[in-house]
């Protein structure tokens, strides 16, 4: 199955398996090799909040509906989990903030020239980060939030060659 039915598939799955009062919309559904990640959006606190009670409010909104979901949310991941054989995340999304519940950290083996290492530990020693893991992670969030739309258009290309390639000539023939 290509890549996209998967992705569709999940999506669907979990349309119609999460209560409809849960989010006020459908659940963002962000997929990896490892990972189905459920993000969906709680109401916006109100407009006239003052800025420190507002990040408060959204902090005990997001704490709120973990703990009033969590049994349920289990029971979701747990089949989720079994039927597409990857691990299952929560997250919500309100006032602009993502606040996610559980998230898979996993281990990426990498080879990094000394330039590279001494960049690492350059961050290290300044204190941004304790190890040379953490820094790695740290660079990896700081491109990702400052690439993001060269990022989403490398996805979209990507999409689009899994595309082409489901629909080419089978080469097992």
């Amino acid at each position: 199955m290509a890549t996209d039915d998967v992705t569709a598939e999940i999506h669907g799955w979990f349309a119609g398996r999460l209560p409809g009062e849960w989010f006020t919309g459908a659940p963002e559904i962000v997929r990896d090799r490892e990972e189905i990640a459920v993000l969906g959006r709680l109401p916006d606190p109100p407009g006239d909040v003052p800025e420190a009670e507002r990040s408060a409010l959204i902090d005990g909104l997001a704490r709120r509906f973990r703990e009033e979901t969590r049994e349920r949310r289990i029971e979701i991941a747990r089949e989720a989990e079994h039927k597409f054989r990857q691990k299952v995340s929560w997250g919500v999304v309100c006032g602009g903030r993502t606040v996610m519940f559980t998230t898979l950290s996993v281990p990426v083996m990498t080879r990094l020239r000394q330039s590279e290492r001494r960049v690492l530990d350059t961050l290290v020693a300044a204190g941004v980060a304790r190890s040379r893991s953490d820094a790695l992670a740290w660079c990896v969030r700081l491109v990702g939030k400052n690439a993001d739309t060269w990022l989403s258009d490398l996805r979209d290309a990507l999409q689009h060659v899994d595309r082409v390639r489901s629909e080419g000539p089978d080469v097992n023939s």
